[in-house]
C-alpha cells in the first residue's frame, strides 16, 4: 500500500501537540524516559499509515456490501481481516462512548425545541437570569 494508491499522503497528519500530549501521558509513569521530536514525527507517520490501511480495508468491505458509508462494523471487520483482532474491544468501547455523547447532544437540542420559545425569548430569559445572578453576587 503506497502513497500513490491514495493520491499521496503528504497532506495527511495528526496534530503534533496532541500526539506529544498522549505520549507524555503514557510515559509519565516511566522512569525518566524522554521522547524526541523525531520519534514523535515517526510515530505520527506510522499512525497515519495505520489509519489509511484500516480505512482502505473498511472501504473495500463497505463497497462489497454495496454501502456508501463506512460503519463501525466495517472497521471491526477490517481490523479482524488485517490481523488486529486485539484492537476490536477498544474500538467497540470507543464507539459506545461516542454514541452516548451523541445522545446527550441530541437531548440538549430536543430540550431547546421542546421549550416552545423563540430564540429571542430564550435570549431575553438568559439575560434576565444573568442579571439576577449578578444582583445576588453584588
Amino acid at each position: 500500500m503506497s502513497d500513490h494508491e491514495f493520491g499521496g499522503n503528504d497532506d495527511l497528519s495528526l496534530p503534533k501537540a496532541t500526539v506529544q500530549k498522549i505520549v507524555s501521558e503514557i510515559l509519565s509513569g516511566s522512569s525518566g524516559i524522554a521522547f524526541s521530536k523525531e520519534a514523535r514525527d515517526v510515530l505520527i507517520e506510522c499512525c497515519v499509515e495505520f489509519i489509511t490501511l484500516i480505512s482502505s480495508e473498511a472501504n473495500e468491505i463497505s463497497e462489497k456490501e454495496a454501502k456508501k458509508t463506512i460503519a463501525c462494523d466495517h472497521i471491526v471487520k477490517a481490523l479482524d481481516q488485517l490481523g488486529f483482532p486485539d484492537y476490536v474491544p477498544a474500538v467497540l468501547e470507543a464507539a459506545a462512548e461516542h454514541k452516548e455523547v451523541q445522545k446527550g447532544r441530541e437531548k440538549k437540542a430536543n430540550k431547546l425545541e421542546q421549550s416552545g420559545l423563540t430564540l429571542e425569548e430564550l435570549e431575553r430569559l438568559q439575560q434576565e437570569q444573568f442579571a439576577a445572578a449578578a444582583a445576588r453576587h453584588n
